[in-house]
C-alpha cells in the first residue's frame, strides 16, 4: 500500500604588458569560477544532498482529496501561512500533497525504537487519508534527538520513489541544524527545496562551471586579440607618421626630378596634417 524511511539525526612594450594582464585576468576566473562551482555542490552544512538523475512527472489533477497540511502536537508553528507556503509549492509541483505531523512520543513514549516510529507512521496515513496520494512526514524530536519517517501512498509513490524521498530528509537533516531558521522556515524550505530538485533532473555543477569558463574564455581571448589589433594599428599609424615627417624634413636635392613629382602630386591630392598656431 505504501513505503517508508527517515532519517535518525542529530616583452614587447605596451602590447606585452597588456597581453600578460589579460591571461592573469584570465587564470583568475578560471580558478574563481572553479571555486566557486565546487562551494556550491558543497554549501549548505555538513549534508551533502542526493542529486535527482530521474525525470519525474506530477501527479494528475484531481489525485489527491485536499486535506490539511500538517498537525502540530508540540506548538512549535505560530506562523500557519509561512508554515504553508513551502507544502503547498509541493503540492504544487509533484501533485503530491504533503502532511507533517510534529511529535515529542509515539503512543505514550518518549524514546520510541524505529520500528515503533514507523509502525506508527504507517497505521497513521490511513487513519489521515481516503486517497494514495498524499506523502505522510513525520517529524519526532524529544531532548534535542529527532527522527522523521515518511509515508508515501501507492500513487504517490510514482513520483516520490527513494530517491526523491531521500532528497527531501537530506534537505530536512540539512535545515535542522540551521539556527537562522524559525520553526516555520525549517519545515517551509525544506520541502519547497525538495521540490525543485526532486522535479529537475540535477546538472554537475563542473558542467555548468565549465561552460562559463568556455564563454569567459572565448570573451577574454577576443578582448586580447582586439587589444592586440588596436595596438598594431595605433603603432602602423604612427609609423606612417614618423614616415610622413622623414620625407617632409627631407631637402628636396636628394629626390630626383620623378620623385620630386610623385611626392608633390600625392601631397598635392593628400594635403598632410599641420598644426594651426
Amino acid at each position: 500500500m505504501s513505503s517508508s524511511g527517515g532519517n535518525v539525526g542529530g616583452g614587447g612594450g605596451p602590447v606585452g604588458c597588456g597581453c600578460g594582464f589579460f591571461i592573469i585576468l584570465l587564470i583568475v576566473l578560471i580558478l574563481v569560477l572553479i571555486i566557486g562551482a565546487f562551494i556550491s555542490s558543497t554549501i549548505g552544512g555538513f549534508t551533502e544532498v542526493t542529486k535527482s538523475t530521474v525525470a519525474r512527472q506530477p501527479l494528475p489533477t484531481g489525485s489527491v482529496n485536499e486535506t490539511k497540511y500538517y498537525t502540530d502536537e508540540l506548538g512549535w508553528i505560530n506562523n500557519q501561512t509561512r508554515m504553508e507556503e513551502g507544502l503547498k509549492y509541493f503540492y504544487q509541483k509533484t501533485g503530491v500533497q504533503p502532511h507533517v505531523v510534529i511529535i515529542d512520543n509515539v503512543n505514550g513514549s518518549f524514546h520510541p525504537t524505529e520500528s515503533e516510529l514507523d509502525g506508527y507512521a504507517n497505521a497513521l496515513y490511513d487513519q489521515l487519508f481516503t486517497d494514495e496520494a498524499h506523502l505522510l512526514f513525520v517529524f519526532y524530536e524529544y531532548n534535542d534527538f529527532y527522527m522523521d519517517r515518511y509515508v508515501a501512498g501507492t500513487q504517490a509513490k510514482t513520483v516520490i520513489d527513494t530517491e526523491a524521498a531521500d532528497i527531501l530528509l537530506d534537505y530536512i537533516d540539512r535545515n535542522y541544524y540551521d539556527s537562522n531558521l524559525t520553526d516555520e522556515e525549517f519545515f517551509s524550505n525544506s520541502f519547497r527545496d525538495a521540490a525543485d530538485r526532486m522535479m529537475t533532473v540535477t546538472k554537475s555543477p563542473w558542467i555548468s562551471a565549465m561552460t562559463t569558463i568556455g564563454i569567459a574564455f572565448a570573451i577574454v581571448i577576443f578582448a586580447i586579440l582586439l587589444f592586440v589589433w588596436w595596438r598594431h594599428a595605433k603603432n602602423q599609424k604612427n609609423l606612417e607618421a614618423e614616415r610622413t615627417e622623414e620625407i617632409l624634413s627631407t631637402p628636396l636635392e636628394k629626390f630626383d626630378d620623378v620623385e620630386i613629382d610623385e611626392l608633390a602630386k600625392k601631397y598635392q591630392d593628400n594635403p598632410p596634417d599641420q598644426d594651426k598656431d
